[in-house]
């Protein structure tokens, strides 16, 4: 008995095994398919062989790539897909990287994409209409520029003829016809506004010369998304299609259509014949039929029914909905590791087994998508390399997928800042403040040290799984000057989640211990407590945590004023909390020790959070309208309402979704040190499922949540050993890494970390812009004072933050100094204010039982 299921069952394996068999290449197969490839691009080149070649190797008009001398203000329009895009983009004269761009995206309706021309044409330049209106500029004559994503006949720059429509468009009475003349008859019917047409471009060219104007070497643009395709600079001389021998040209391969000619029958399978069958356009774009999105997902779902009704997935049951054409979506087929959710909304009852299956399904058609590209751009870089006469080409190819979404252009960042702005002034006001997610914390702390600081105080220092006890003596002997002495006590996870007496507990027992080594047990020394984590003061030693972050989930604590928990449990020690500050108002207390003109302070290490100096007059929730206050923003939560969705990611949304915390810290989670290893091993795990990376093994390590840290991010940065760094780490998570992966690697690690560069620059750009308006000033200056572990160890971050933050805020001097001494400094400096206070307090009421004015003004500096 036991023996016949056995067999039954590794029949059953063996079915399924040869099913998928179908779709694994050898590299022979490959070989062949490059070759193949070959072929049709020299076809498509040649005169007489071109009407009947499947690659057609358009011409573009394009004759160079961008050079840097770029400028001006451009309107562009990019239509591809289910979604239509109209951008004004900015470029600054003669400056690399200088582009700003703004953009709004409009839906096109199914019933517009296989409608009439003339609808597609009106809502195209309908949707036109309504951004000029948005942007003021109906009255602007713009140059603009079509990127138009289909195959198209160009004898111009600017004329383009549609060969035939794809990716599901099938709009009449356009195909054969100029639809640069159909764009224009639509803006003549509209009669609104009037643009200068004049180019037009496939995707696949404005995905390289985006990519070469940041890399002059790139000559190649790659799209792999909803379609598939190629394009790349040919030498004049080998285009038969156009007149003249000099010079280059950008060619747009639509390698899409390579196989129409049936010579790659060989590899398709029936699964592929099936889509094929069932699409709008049968016979046609075979090759992007098996490697773009917009099929990949159908290939499977084709697969995935053929299995159960051999029996071999789902008890062979076939759900109506897995009947369903399009239900089973590309998206879902990359979203693998929740594939048990994926299976149940199908209404598929599946077991581990069928999930194991379905993975195996989806893993063996993306590799085969990613080896079928790999083959066809290892013909395009060939014949490159033949035309150069070379044995060895480098070459940079332009790739619009899965960090597109993580680059921000300067316009971009300005929208942000002018974003986070609404939410800080909404965190001020008495009325918006209890719905704002910036939430704009009084610290009463009144202004920075001014020299006369002196005494012998302790810091406490709790923010993160490390606690750190300081010893600060300021003293005046000649000049005044800081001694300090610290040792840091590890807090235990078991702490960190438990209770919150039993957290407090540990400090003091941390304390005692620091106080005894000290020597210092008889002294009764002002204490001051740097606490990382958001509270609302009413005064200087009073705070209420609102919430934990940082994975801090201590029970009994939120709601409660953590100085009288803390009290509580160092009573026996002899010592009181004077006062309660966040690390980054005690960055920027120690900061304006050395540096009076400091007035922000900002951490970017394992969290991150800003404060600086606001005008009392604009804080509703605090009495008084003169001097100044120091505000603890909480910027981590920026975009908890929604505010920053369109420009989150599917990584950053995976990443709160398994946090502590869904929903909440969302900026931080994008920016932090906390969460950017996690972000790159999310990407990389992406990429090698689609066999982009590592040859598409996904190791058991590098699907472990927290194996990719934030210290190998900066370490595969580094511009020397980098590379050699990255081999390292990446070989310990098993995925033998070759040359070309350590560089993919370390170019993801670059783009996720200058994106947190990016949005910090953003919401301290606002911070400063808010400071320059508040002293009514035309030029800022000022001192940031900044400390944190991926400030201080990444080896590119603050030049990148720097750089950023003097684009997008020009009419500033802004000097960024280190906080050397971490925040511990910076409590002191506010312990000693308290103390001074203190003292003051009660000579007050000893000599001047009424009250003195001088008295009380020097109290309302300090309270």
């Amino acid at each position: 008995m036991v023996t016949a299921v056995a067999q039954r069952l590794a029949s059953q394996r063996k079915e399924i095994d040869d099913t998928l068999a179908t779709f694994a290449l050898s590299p022979t197969q490959l070989q062949e398919v490059k070759a193949k490839m070959r072929v049709e691009l020299e076809r498509g080149l040649k005169k007489d062989t071109h009407p009947t070649a499947s690659v057609k190797m358009l011409p573009t008009y394009v004759y160079r790539t961008p050079d840097g001398t770029e400028r001006g203000k451009y309107l562009a329009l990019d239509l591809g897909g289910t979604n239509f895009r109209v951008l004004v983009v900015k470029i600054r004269t003669g400056m690399r990287n200088s582009v700003r761009m703004y953009n709004k995206i409009y839906a096109i309706p199914l019933e517009i994409m296989q409608g009439t021309g003339e609808e597609l044409f009106d809502h195209i330049v309908q949707c036109i209409s309504d951004f000029l209106d948005y942007m003021g500029m109906k009255n602007t004559r713009l140059p603009l520029g079509f990127t138009f994503s289909f195959p198209c006949n160009q004898t111009g720059i600017d004329k383009g003829d549609l060969v035939s429509w794809t990716k599901g468009f099938k709009a009449t009475d356009c195909e054969g016809y100029d639809v640069v003349d159909m764009l224009r008859e639509a803006i003549k019917r509209r009669n609104e506004f009037d643009l200068d047409i004049v180019a037009i471009v496939n995707d696949t060219v404005g995905t390289m010369m985006t990519c070469a104007y940041e890399d002059p070497k790139c000559q190649i643009g790659l799209i792999a998304g909803t379609g598939s395709n190629v394009c790349y600079m040919e030498e004049m001389k080998n285009i038969e299609l156009v007149e003249g021998d000099e010079g280059q040209m950008c060619v747009n391969t639509e390698w899409g259509g390579f196989g129409e000619n049936d010579n790659i029958e060989d590899i398709r399978t029936r699964y592929d014949r099936e889509v094929d069958g069932g699409s709008l356009n049968p016979g046609k774009q075979r090759f992007e039929k098996m490697t773009s999105g917009m099929y990949l997902g159908e290939i499977v779902r084709q697969i995935l029914i053929d299995l159960t009704k051999r029996g071999l997935l789902f008890r062979g049951r076939i759900t109506e909905r897995l009947k369903t054409k399009g239900i089973f979506e590309t998206n879902d087929r990359l979203a693998l590791l929740q594939v048990r959710s994926i299976l149940q909304s199908l209404g598929l009852d599946s077991t581990c087994d069928d999930s194991i299956i379905v993975k195996e399904v989806c893993g063996a058609v993306s590799r085969r998508a990613a080896q079928l590209c790999g083959a066809g751009m290892a013909a395009v870089v060939d014949k490159i390399r033949e035309n150069r006469g070379l044995d060895h080409l480098e070459i940079t190819v332009g790739i619009d997928k899965y960090l597109y979404a993580m680059r921000f252009s300067d316009e971009t960042l300005r929208d942000i800042m002018a974003r986070f702005r609404r939410e800080m002034e909404n965190g001020l006001g008495g009325d918006t403040n209890p719905t704002a997610t910036v939430k704009m914390l009084p610290t009463f702390v009144r202004s920075i040290p001014d020299g006369s600081e002196k005494g012998d105080f302790i810091a406490l220092d709790l923010g993160g799984s490390n606690f750190r006890i300081l010893r600060v003596k300021v003293s005046h002997e000649k000049k005044q000057t800081v001694q300090m002495e610290s040792q840091i006590y590890e807090t235990p996870e078991d702490i960190i989640h438990g209770s919150g007496s039993r957290l407090f507990d540990h400090v003091a027992e941390c304390l005692g211990d620091f106080m005894e080594k000290q020597k210092i047990k008889d002294k009764k020394l002002p204490v001051g407590f740097t606490f990382s984590f958001p509270c609302a003061h009413s005064k200087l030693d009073e705070a209420v945590l609102l919430t934990w972050t940082k994975r801090f989930k201590a029970s009994g604590v939120e709601g409660m004023d953590v100085v009288k928990l803390l009290n509580k449990a160092i009573k026996k020690r002899g010592v009181n909390i004077m006062a309660v500050v966040n690390d980054t108002v005690g960055t920027m207390m120690t900061c304006g020790f050395d540096d009076q003109r400091c007035e922000v302070g900002i951490i970017i290490g394992t969290g991150t959070n800003a404060c600086y100096m606001e005008e009392l007059r604009h804080i509703d929730m605090v009495e008084g309208d003169e001097g100044r206050m120091c505000i603890n923003t909480e910027w981590g939560a920026f975009g908890d309402d929604g505010t920053l969705e369109d420009i989150r990611t599917e990584f950053d949304r995976e990443i709160d979704r398994g946090s502590l915390n869904p929903g909440k810290q969302l900026f931080e989670k994008m920016v932090s040190g906390m969460y950017m290893g996690e972000l790159v091993r999310l990407i990389l795990v992406k990429m090698a499922k689609e066999g982009l990376l590592f040859e598409g093994r996904i190791t058991p390590e590098l699907l472990t949540k927290g194996k990719f840290e934030t210290k190998h991010v900066s370490a595969i940065e580094k511009s020397k050993e980098g590379l050699t760094k990255a081999k390292e780490i990446l070989t310990r998570l098993g995925v033998e890494p070759s040359e070309d992966d350590c560089i993919a690697v370390q170019h993801v690690c670059a783009i996720v970390s200058f994106r947190s560069a990016n949005l910090i620059a953003a919401t301290l750009g606002a911070i400063l812009t808010r400071l320059k308006d508040n002293k009514n000033s035309p030029r800022l200056r000022t001192t940031v004072g900044i400390d944190g572990s991926l400030y201080k160890m990444h080896p590119q971050y603050s030049r990148r933050l720097h750089k950023t933050v003097r684009r997008l805020v020009p009419e500033s001097d802004v000097r960024f100094l280190l906080s050397e001494s971490g925040s511990g400094k910076g409590a002191a400096m506010v312990t000693a204010w308290a103390s001074r206070l203190t003292q003051y307090r009660h000579m007050t009421l000893f000599c001047f039982p009424d009250g003195d004015l001088g008295v009380k003004s020097f109290n309302m500096q300090l309270s």
